[in-house]
């Protein structure tokens, strides 16, 4: 099957989705959305890509690995952004997020 190719980047990218969208609640739950903001934002937009990449991946689309490039890119972005905020949330959303970029990369290029 195609996607037993890509577990490890599919299981990468689902944990980055649950951990980008466990942030965005936290942020919004500490009551400062505001000043987090951007973070929320990009949280959002992480999550969505992590589940497009993971999908693509799944079903064996031919554009799996141009979707995978371009969230490794949101997920670098994102791990920025996190990493700026103190919050155990935002440190392990940031992990979660280099994590997903170093296998969507590998899985691009292969």
């Amino acid at each position: 099957m195609t996607h037993e190719r890509f577990k490890s980047c599919i299981s990468a990218c689902d944990a980055c989705a649950l951990a980008c969208g466990h942030c965005a609640g936290s942020c919004l739950a500490e009551g400062r959305a505001d000043e987090m903001a951007e973070c929320i934002k990009l949280d959002i937009d992480c999550a969505e890509a992590c589940h497009f990449a993971s999908g693509a991946m799944a079903r064996g689309s031919s554009e799996a690995g141009t979707i995978c490039r371009m969230c490794a890119d949101l997920c670098d972005t994102c791990a920025q952004e996190c990493e700026k905020h103190d919050a155990q949330h935002c440190k392990d959303c940031a992990a979660a997020c280099r994590a997903c970029a170093k296998e969507c990369r590998a899985m691009a290029s292969s």
